[in-house]
């Protein structure tokens, strides 16, 4: 199987800090294989969210290198590195961020808009995660829960190669977020994608088949979910 994310020696040390035991990062080494579930766990500040950030082009590693499907991400443009999230990467965030003029259809059509490809699509995506008879609701009409399962139907819609979730059920109680678990794993399955997931639960964990714990910048264990079942 191979490799869709390669990173070596990846630190981030912020302005004015030297880079030492108070990096954000401190020289981490990962490697994803496509088709893998794999949780980043650990407490906040461990790191986890930063690490997204830099896998997605969000924001720059002060050193280290990140490859993604071979392709060395810091090393492209911005116009490059936004072309590439558009077209390859689905994004789950704690908040949703689904843009609140936008009815459920229309936030989860948007990505494919911008691909220039159909939008007809959004409604099979819709359907898919049990919201077909709420297409034309706005964000503030829809539960917490149901403002995930638009905002992971936004996410898988376009095929990604790689589904990048931060804390999806951290702004939801246990039963709703239990539910929206099954249908991200449910989902990632179905069309065969990888997916990177920040965590500080251990009932997220549950559905990656391997477990990375950070704590202070660094990847301390490393763990398959059967060794923590």
């Amino acid at each position: 199987m191979s490799i869709i994310i390669r990173i070596e020696d990846l630190w981030k040390c912020y302005d004015g800090q030297d880079c030492g035991e108070t990096s954000a990062l401190r020289g981490l080494d990962l490697e994803v294989r496509v088709g893998e579930t794999v949780a980043i766990y650990g407490k906040s500040g461990s790191g986890k969210s930063t690490l997204l950030n830099l896998i997605a082009g969000l924001d720059r590693p002060t050193r280290g290198t990140i490859t993604l499907e071979g392709l060395d991400i810091h090393r492209m443009s911005e116009s490059e590195r936004t072309q590439f999230r558009r077209s390859r990467l689905g994004f789950v965030f704690q908040f949703f961020n689904l843009i609140p003029t936008l009815t459920a259809l229309e936030n989860v059509a948007l990505p494919l808009e911008m691909l220039g490809h159909d939008p007809k699509r959004a409604r099979d995506a819709l359907d898919d995660v049990g919201l077909s008879g709420k297409l034309k609701r706005f964000p503030h009409e829809l539960s917490g829960g149901e403002q995930q399962r638009v905002a992971i139907a936004r996410a898988v819609v376009k095929d990604p190669v790689l589904i990048l979730a931060d804390e999806p059920t951290g702004n939801l109680d246990t039963e709703t977020g239990d539910q929206v678990l099954t249908l991200l794993e449910q989902m990632v399955q179905s069309i065969g994608t990888t997916l990177l997931l920040a965590t500080h639960s251990d009932r997220s964990s549950r559905i990656a088949s391997r477990i990375l714990t950070m704590s202070d910048g660094r990847i301390a264990r490393a763990n398959s979910a059967r060794e923590l079942s």
